[in-house]
């Protein structure tokens, strides 16, 4: 009996430790593909991630959006390890235009089921989501749904500034950044 109680904790600790892992590889948003006519939804106010024990409910991460700084936009939103946020002009705060071939370069920024996303030093603006058609869930910042850009390697590159006349970083405030002359770059 002693050698059956051990087995069973050593396969416990074992499907823990498995369980551990798994939630620590999954801590990022994923892209999503299709548009949405849901409604945008008020996003909780966040706290830290926690760790509890199986079994007890767990909190899921929160994501916070800060700012970032250049000469050349000056302060911008930015997102997951500090890359920059974009917004699609013809988005609408309650729907992503960009879907099926977009999302490829302009992956959306989206939360699993419990996330959460708060502002930073200096981001006030309102956080809401909407559900895209094939049922993720998008982070809009002051009205414009958020995108990243696949041409932006490290944190802090503004690649996605200005390209096709349609994608702009955000400001603190949720207005388009546009560049040193205050004209769009197109």
């Amino acid at each position: 009996m002693h050698e059956t109680t051990t087995l069973i904790r050593r396969n416990r600790v074992g499907v823990l430790a498995a369980v551990a892992l798994l939630v620590a590889a999954c801590g990022g948003g994923g892209a999503t593909t299709a548009p949405t006519t849901a409604a945008a939804t008020q996003v909780p106010p966040s706290t830290a991630p926690a760790s509890e024990a199986p079994g007890a409910s767990q909190a899921a991460a929160a994501y916070e959006v800060k700012l970032a700084d250049s000469t050349k936009y000056g302060k911008f939103l930015t997102g997951e390890d500090g890359k920059s946020l974009y917004m699609f002009m013809p988005d609408t705060a309650t729907t992503s235009a960009c879907n099926t071939g977009c999302v490829d370069s302009w992956p959306p920024f989206t939360l699993e089921s419990g996330e959460t996303v708060k502002g930073g030093a200096g981001v006030t603006g309102a956080f809401t989501m909407i559900t895209r058609q094939d049922g993720g869930t998008q982070v809009v910042y002051a009205g414009h749904p958020l995108y990243y850009f696949s041409g932006d390697s490290a944190a802090g590159d503004t690649n996605g500034e200005g390209l096709n006349g349609k994608w702009y970083l955000l400001g603190a405030d949720g207005s388009q950044i546009m560049g040193q002359t205050g004209t769009k770059r197109y």
